[in-house]
């Protein structure tokens, strides 16, 4: 779901970042499944970036770097802003603020995939306003459940139609504080 072939990954060398990875999840999950993606983790907490740093380390994996940054920081900055294909976050945000972290790192014709839990409806539908700021378009939305899960979760995919205003994101903080309605 979050990929569309294995073949186009072996074709094309995805450039993904993980917002908000915490243990590197997914991040490092896909690197190993797709050894070919350049991905980037990136996390607030140093001291969890030293941990990914030691795990990329241990599993030597190449074509991986974990950074110490905000997600409204790095998002500014020209080396990583509209650069990647895919941006992914697990569990970090409400739908609203997690589309102001993302789609800055997500080049136009690139996605956002966001992983839920729950029912998505709602969120989605007081969404629908950042979506558009954001010059993004819901191009897909899965729903399952893992075995031995009660809960459902959900797979939102953003596709990026254009460039976004310089002005997202705003400010650390404010994102989380007055999400884009």
């Amino acid at each position: 779901a979050l990929i569309k072939s294995v073949e186009e990954i072996s074709l094309n060398p995805y450039r993904i970042i993980d917002i908000g990875t915490g243990a590197g999840f997914p991040g490092i999950p896909l690197k190993i499944a797709f050894p070919q993606l350049k991905v980037t983790l990136m996390d607030s907490l140093n001291k969890r970036v030293k941990f990914l740093n030691e795990v990329i380390v241990k599993l030597e994996l190449k074509e991986i770097q974990a950074i110490h940054s905000r997600a409204e920081d790095l998002g500014r900055e020209k080396e990583y802003r509209e650069k990647y294909d895919l941006s992914v976050s697990r569990a970090v945000a409400n739908l609203s603020t997690l589309l102001e972290y993302c789609m800055p790192f997500v080049k136009p014709g690139g996605f956002f995939i966001s992983y839920k839990s729950g029912k998505i409806e709602e969120e989605l539908a007081s969404a629908k306003h950042a979506i558009f700021l954001l010059s993004g378009k819901v191009s897909g939305v899965e729903s399952f459940t893992l075995d031995g899960a009660d809960a459902e979760r959900t797979l939102v995919k953003i596709e990026k139609v254009n460039e976004i205003s310089k002005k997202y994101p705003r400010k650390a903080g404010v994102p989380a504080k007055e999400p884009l309605k």
